[in-house]
């Protein structure tokens, strides 16, 4: 590719924003729902979602050049790749859609190139506060991003909990599991294990474990897992690591490995990144928490000594049909 070549690529390559902030479009004014009877032309649908035809129009023209949704005749239709926009799919991507298209997402990843430098600047010193304050002062986006991050983690679970890495008895601590989304898959299939939540006392106050398939097979545990993991046979962290730095990540691995038997295993799931240079979503999302100033997505190389500072041995990592992936621990 000669000069002149390269600098057409790399102009459409910066360009590539523009693909989220119109799925974030169409997400937001529901387009997809009005599309379930079949193909409609951009002044139906304007006319349904209140928007500008012509607005809608180049919108959904920009979408169709990414295969979301397709267009003939002056009529867009769904496409296969499109369907989870569709509020009654069995996995609605709308939320996560929208959590990840946040304006603070946004914010962040433009300021990325001070998180590049000696001293990465603290959230706080780009939105005056913490991300709690945050969310304290918008209720509704608040509820947006746990429900998005709900809806991103059940696209995973069934894939997780059928590894092969749970035992057929005993008991499953997930640490910080947030409402049990995930356990409660694990439980259903996995009909010998016992399940224990842990997290912070408002978060389980709203579990989804009460079920009737699942009854008396599990409890939940108010507690914070920088301080303290449950007694069990298999404790999980699944998407808990990449928020965090080294020191706390041992920290977190180290409370687990203290309370677990001699058999017992961590099941990490995390995007672990691949080496070399295919694309892998993990390593956006690992730009994603570089400038959100938290965590990181790791390599298995940079799990491995996080593992032995913990007192335990990173026995193997399974990849799974998911951007994730499960680093298994055992006692060293």
């Amino acid at each position: 590719m000669d000069r002149l070549q390269s600098a057409l690529a790399l102009y459409q390559e910066a360009m590539g924003y523009t693909y989220a902030a119109a799925l974030r479009a169409a997400a937001t004014v529901n387009v997809a729902d009005h599309l379930v009877d079949g193909p409609r032309t951009a002044t139906e649908l304007a006319a349904a979602t209140g928007t500008d035809a012509d607005a809608l129009r180049r919108v959904l023209r920009l979408l169709a050049a990414r295969d979301v949704v397709h267009e003939r005749d002056g009529r867009f239709a769904l496409t296969d790749k499109g369907a989870a926009l569709r509020s009654d799919s069995p996995v609605p991507a709308r939320a996560g859609i929208l959590m990840f298209t946040d304006t603070m997402f946004w914010t962040m990843s433009h300021r990325v190139t001070a998180a590049m430098g000696p001293e990465r600047p603290a959230f706080a010193e780009i939105f005056g506060g913490s991300l709690d304050d945050y969310f304290d002062h918008d209720a509704e986006v608040e509820a947006l991003y746990y429900q998005g991050m709900e809806t991103v983690s059940a696209a995973e679970h069934r894939i997780l909990a059928r590894t092969g890495l749970f035992p057929d008895t005993g008991t499953v601590a997930d640490v910080g599991g947030g409402r049990g989304g995930f356990l409660l898959t694990v439980l259903r299939e996995h009909p010998g294990l016992q399940g224990i939540l842990l997290d912070r006392a408002e978060v389980v106050a709203r579990h989804r474990l009460d079920e009737p398939d699942v009854a008396g097979r599990w409890k939940v545990v108010a507690g914070d897992f920088l301080s303290e993991a449950p007694h069990a046979d298999v404790h999980v962290l699944k998407r808990i690591l990449h928020n965090w730095d080294d020191e706390h990540s041992v920290r977190i691995l180290a409370n687990c490995r203290r309370v677990m038997p001699a058999h017992g295993r961590v099941l990490m799931v995390d995007a672990i990144v691949p080496e070399g240079n295919d694309p892998h979503q993990s390593k956006e999302m690992d730009f994603m928490m570089l400038a959100a100033r938290t965590g990181q997505e790791r390599t298995a190389d940079e799990l491995e000594p996080l593992f032995a500072a913990a007192g335990l041995r990173l026995e193997q990592v399974v990849g799974t049909s998911s951007v994730m992936s499960v680093a298994v621990g055992v006692p060293a």
